[in-house]
């Protein structure tokens, strides 16, 4: 098991920049097996993720599961793993060994004949004299001696090349007992009396116990009952010391906690003392001191009056500014539905006279609307969604290492069919190299609001370009650029301001309520991140969004 745990660390150092895989590697060596099953399904459950990495998580899981006693899903996520996995011949042992321990003797032969001619080398901590042996003894327990005896033979031969006094005792007794069922007393009693003579070299005492049992037998049926007895004696005395052991183990457990509980008890009592004394001399120095208080209490209350004013005055112009947004927010909000909600109602009513008069050029062209007034329904309604989420502190937020590249490709994956439309070019260009730190899901928000922005505001044959730059230290600059109409300095410096809220102006078909670029301004304000905006009338806009490439919280 120490070779297998070595051969673990060794091997999987190559994806240690994967947060939740290392803290799950971490928690499987520990043998905690709860945080492990944790941090694998974390690590499973990411988008982008290799197929070595799978086959450790599901290595991890299977473990795990098989530690907790929970052997059908062990064996179900041990199963999920590739045979291109350098652990698979490992995992292939352990599922055999959990069969056996199952007692589904022939499927664990199947399991164990399957590496049972691979190099050892290749075994990763797993010894080839112990698959021969787990074989010999499941066809022991299928009363298929001839087999039995050879992989048993075998496995006595290879445990002697590796010089291992414990496993030679099991093997002594198991091909015994092969040689006692079939009532083969000349062969078993040497594997007996071996089997004896080695446990006195070893410290368990199940097995000397065994063993000493084992000769009891073999000396009552030869009708030698003194020697048998001797055996019996010795039986019971390791018996007794096996319970005496255990109950040594409970009264040093018991020992300890009453240990622990006596220092609990003086450190109590000390504490006890020491608030004593501290009160006794602090009673004096509080009396000293009550006139000096009585005197500055004034002085204290008439500043503090003044400070919780001046605090009062600024939430109340807070308060109004926020209702004024708020009640702004839903006007638009509102408004923003019934026009979409009355555009589709329109169009549907076209849609069936043009279904009556078969005009089926007009169709397509109305459900291609339809399309396009849903899809902005919902964004509109997947912002306010978002947007009551982060104003009553109910969203999900962590913050870890993430790679711009494929965030923004999976992103823009779900814009295809709108790029289409408009005929427009869509280029992502960012760096596959570019990590920074923030919250996937509100990253993808922030994303989906600048893209779909970008689409709305380009013309047909339009471009959209997304590309990083990482020149500063501390943050990696994510560019959103479109060729649309762009807009003028004064907008951009209010589209920058902290509670604006743009109503319908100058463009009633694609400016809408703000709500999103309100929603991305919160979004990146708790990503640690900065927003900065290039813009010119009729020459496109440029988003650029600056995340940090530090933990800031680590």
């Amino acid at each position: 098991m120490i070779i297998f745990e070595q051969e673990i660390k060794n091997r999987s150092v190559l994806f240690m920049t994967e947060t939740n895989f290392k803290k799950a590697e971490v928690f499987f060596l520990e043998k905690n097996w709860d945080s492990t099953l944790v941090y694998s399904m974390k690590q499973l459950s990411l988008s982008s993720q290799n197929q070595e990495i799978k086959n450790y998580c599901h290595l991890f899981r299977g473990y795990s599961f098989i530690g907790k006693k929970i052997f059908n899903e062990g064996q179900k996520e041990l199963n999920k793993v590739t045979k291109e996995f350098a652990f698979y011949n490992t995992i292939k042992a352990k599922l055999g060994e959990i069969a056996l321990e199952q007692k589904e003797f022939k499927k664990a032969i199947n399991y164990f004949k399957e590496i049972e001619f691979v190099k050892e080398n290749k075994l990763l901590g797993i010894k080839k004299g112990n698959v021969k042996y787990n074989i010999g003894i499941c066809y022991l327990h299928l009363k298929e001696f001839d087999k039995s005896e050879v992989y048993l033979l075998k496995s006595i031969k290879l445990q002697e090349q590796q010089n291992d006094s414990l496993e030679f005792v099991n093997s002594y007794g198991d091909i015994a007992t092969l040689y006692y069922e079939q009532y083969k007393d000349n062969l078993a009693i040497p594997y007996f009396e071996k089997a004896y003579q080695l446990s006195k070299k070893i410290k368990d005492f199940d097995l000397k116990r065994r063993t000493a049992l084992n000769m009891a037998v073999v000396e009552e049926n030869r009708k030698d009952f003194s020697k048998s007895l001797v055996y019996r004696k010795e039986y019971d005395q390791w018996k007794d010391s096996l319970n005496d052991q255990n109950k040594i183990w409970k009264v040093a457990e018991l020992e300890k906690q009453f240990a622990v509980k006596q220092k609990q008890k003086e450190v109590s009592l000390l504490q006890a003392e020491n608030k004593i004394k501290i009160a006794e001399r602090n009673g004096l120095l509080y009396s000293a001191i009550v006139l000096l208080f009585l005197l500055g209490i004034a002085v204290y209350f008439y500043r503090e009056k003044i400070k919780r004013n001046k605090i009062i005055l600024a939430q109340k112009e807070a308060l109004d500014e926020l209702n004024a947004t708020k009640d702004k927010l839903f006007s638009i909000v509102s408004h923003d539905l019934r026009s979409s909600v009355n555009a589709m109602k329109s169009s549907n009513a076209k849609l069936q006279e043009n279904l009556a008069l078969k005009n089926l050029t007009e169709i397509d062209k109305l459900l291609h609307q339809n399309s396009t007034i849903a899809n902005s329904t919902y964004n509109l309604l997947d912002n306010l969604l978002n947007w009551a989420l982060l104003q009553t502190k109910q969203s999900y937020f962590e913050i870890e290492s993430h790679r711009l590249f494929f965030i923004v490709e999976h992103v823009a994956y779900n814009y295809q069919h709108l790029l289409a439309e408009k005929n427009i070019l869509f280029e992502n260009i960012v760096s596959k190299k570019d990590i920074v730190f923030a919250d996937q899901e509100s990253l993808k928000l922030i994303l989906r609001n600048f893209i779909d922005n970008a689409i709305k505001f380009s013309k047909e044959n339009g471009t959209i370009k997304i590309y990083s730059e990482n020149h500063d230290e501390l943050y990696c600059n994510l560019i959103i650029e479109d060729s649309g109409l762009g807009m003028n300095e004064g907008t951009r410096i209010q589209l920058l301001q902290e509670t604006t809220l743009l109503s319908k102006k100058e463009n009633e078909n694609i400016i809408g309520a703000g709500l999103g670029m309100q929603l991305c301004k919160s979004m990146i304000k708790k990503n640690n991140g900065k927003l900065d905006m290039q813009s010119e009338i009729g020459k496109g806009t440029k988003i650029i969004v600056s995340l940090p490439k530090t933990n800031p919280n680590g």
